[in-house]
């Protein structure tokens, strides 16, 4: 089965713009997750040789998508190692739920990756370590030792806690394209960014199998960082919470909710990572793209890559 017709399709490219930010933008994809979103948003596509194609042209599309919001200067995909030693030490069942990723977007994977390289887009991984703490490290580098601005492609809450004045995070799940930024976390979840930590370490987060404390849900936990701060101030004024099954709850589950901090905070000093200017995307090999799109069927983005001729890229959704 040939690609569907992409909406709104266009051959200028928001990274060749002529004038480039004043402030370098660092736009980090969270890899798994948007294949993960492009096989199940896409159904039905194959090859010539029959293969399955279609988390490869969804995850092009979407990465069109996203550099023409955020206009990039730099841009990296991230992508999970494998699980957290230190996550798996505290929470042996940590996200053992999750069922194995399905053979066909497994082989995808790495056709994907085979085309960010003709792309000229950098991929980041690296072995047992997961890619929320690659990309908190990346957005620390960027913005502490480059004073660039960054922003986080995912819908994954756990990124709340690194939204900042330099920090901005592309939520696929909001279709009006809008950077988040500390009011849209707080519209969200009711507390700012600096608290999404304690937030999340009371309600648990079922999606990675970690428990929060009975009976304490968003509503809750936000009206309890509202009136006590963080759980350190929680915690030292128990006694001041008014429901007795709350604060039994909490006081049972003291341990439980220090060890979610510790899991749910994300690492952000993880060693030997590019630097900023490893990540600057080149100009695409239209040669090497041409060839990858008619081995997948994508006859539109092939002719395409043929008109372009190295003269621009690709990346207009």
């Amino acid at each position: 089965m040939s690609e569907p017709d992409a909406e709104g399709s266009r051959t200028d490219s928001p990274a060749r713009a002529t004038s480039a930010p004043a402030v370098s933008t660092l736009l980090l994809v969270d890899g798994h997750a948007y294949a993960y979103r492009a096989f199940h948003a896409i159904r039905n596509l194959s090859g010539p040789d029959g293969q399955a194609t279609n988390a490869i042209f969804g995850f092009v599309k979407m990465l069109a998508r996203m550099r023409a919001v955020v206009n990039p200067t730099h841009l990296a995909v991230v992508w999970d190692g494998g699980l957290s030693a230190a996550r798996m030490a505290l929470v042996p069942e940590y996200k053992a739920q999750r069922p194995p990723m399905p053979d066909d977007l497994a082989n995808q994977i790495d056709e994907i990756i085979i085309w960010l390289g003709a792309a000229r887009i950098r991929s980041v991984r690296q072995d047992e370590v997961e890619a929320d703490d690659l990309i908190a490290s990346l957005a620390k580098v960027a913005v502490v030792e480059n004073g660039a601005t960054v922003v986080i492609a995912s819908a994954d809450k756990d990124f709340f806690q690194l939204i900042g004045a330099a920090v901005g995070m592309l939520n696929p799940n909001d279709k009006t394209d809008t950077i988040w930024g500390a009011a849209q976390v707080a519209g969200k979840t009711g507390v700012p960014p600096e608290q999404v930590v304690d937030w999340l370490s009371l309600i648990g987060d079922a999606v990675d199998n970690i428990r929060g404390v009975a009976g304490v849900g968003p509503k809750t936990a936000t009206d309890l960082l509202v009136r006590f701060g963080s759980i350190d101030g929680l915690y030292a004024r128990l006694d001041e919470v008014k429901s007795e099954r709350v604060r039994a709850a909490l006081r049972d589950a003291a341990e439980v909710v220090r060890r979610n901090q510790q899991m749910i905070r994300l690492q952000d000093d993880l060693p030997g990572l590019p630097g900023i200017a490893e990540l600057v995307a080149g100009a695409p090999d239209q040669g090497r793209l041409v060839e990858l799109y008619r081995r997948w069927g994508f006859k539109g983005l092939a002719a395409e890559a043929e008109k372009l001729g190295g003269q621009k890229d690709l990346f207009g959704a």
